[in-house]
């Protein structure tokens, strides 16, 4: 089985690579063109994989690219996938998380039209929520533009399946962290802080809203969801998450805890970082793909949140 992965470079991407490796696939995966190359999070299997340059941004480029690999399975993962970013930079972001993705389709449909498709879809789609739990036919509400992107890349696949017959699905993922989480992103930004505390190197972290509640798993568990829905005999979408929510104020806490560190004691909530149009609660059901998956949370909260603590305490003692 041969396996094609946008997005490689990044947190899903590289746990991803990983799980289709173990499963004996060949795995080929898209890198852009850059002036400065960033493969960390796949130093430890670069040698097991084949990387293809291609842009979401090209459509040539990823029609060449997939006709290269003629790959079974498609995984698209790759995105403008920063929320503040996508306050500053709205149209680059349409074109890369939104047009981007009817680009891949094409590409896929006029390349290899019975390859297996995957998109990453997003809990932001839900935004200012309808209800909650929020699950597969929840209406959406984005509150951003990446949001409001996801959206379209979430309807383009709906409609590529419909319109094409392709084997197309998209995955509501909510949110999912590890130590490979950017460092730009809340839940990374606090155990990087932690860890920079702990050993005297900071002495505060600075954040927006410490109310705002997230559904968080951890980025390994997830990619396994993303697999199994592939391999679904009928293309189906599914919301993958934990069913709990916690708010950042809860991830600050446990995050120092893990320390012997009070929270309270280092934590400054700065407007600065304070989100135009605030999406205050995400909460999946993951009912569906518990059932007809088989798929199931095997990390912790508490666990993943060590787990980056652990990883971003080693990285800065070095």
């Amino acid at each position: 089985m041969k396996a094609f992965v946008t997005g490689i470079t990044g947190q899903d991407g590289s746990y991803l690579a990983e799980l289709l490796l173990s499963k004996g696939y060949k795995v080929y995966g898209v890198v852009r063109r850059s002036s400065s190359e960033n493969y960390d999070r796949i130093a430890h299997i670069r040698d097991r994989i084949q990387l293809l340059q291609a842009d979401l941004l090209d459509q040539v480029s990823l029609s060449q690219a997939l006709a290269y690999s003629m790959p079974d399975e498609i995984y698209n993962l790759a995105a403008q996938s920063f929320v503040p970013t996508s306050w500053a930079q709205p149209v680059l972001t349409a074109e890369f998380t939104g047009t981007g993705v009817t680009r891949m389709l094409e590409a896929v449909r006029t390349t290899c039209p019975k390859a297996k498709f995957y998109q990453a879809s997003s809990s932001e789609m839900f935004g200012k929520v309808q209800e909650t739990p929020q699950n597969e036919l929840t209406r959406f509400y984005p509150r951003s533009p990446y949001g409001v992107a996801k959206t379209y890349g979430h309807y383009i696949t709906v409609n590529y399946r419909e319109s094409y017959g392709l084997h197309a699905v998209s995955g509501i993922l909510f949110n999912h962290e590890s130590p490979r989480r950017g460092l730009e992103f809340v839940t990374r930004k606090i155990t990087n802080g932690v860890a920079r505390i702990k050993l005297g190197l900071d002495r505060e972290i600075r954040l927006g809203n410490l109310d705002a509640k997230r559904d968080w798993g951890f980025a390994g568990d997830y990619v396994k969801a993303m697999w199994l829905m592939v391999q679904n005999q009928k293309p189906t979408d599914y919301v993958v998450a934990t069913g709990v929510a916690h708010s950042v104020r809860d991830f600050a806490k446990i995050a120092f805890a893990t320390v012997g560190l009070n929270w309270e004691n280092f934590v400054v909530s700065d407007q600065a970082f304070m989100r135009p149009a605030e999406v205050e609660l995400l909460l999946g059901n993951p009912g569906r793909a518990e059932k007809e998956l088989g798929w199931k949370q095997e990390t912790s909260f508490e666990k993943m949140i060590e787990l980056m603590v652990q990883a971003d305490l080693k990285r800065h003692s070095v």
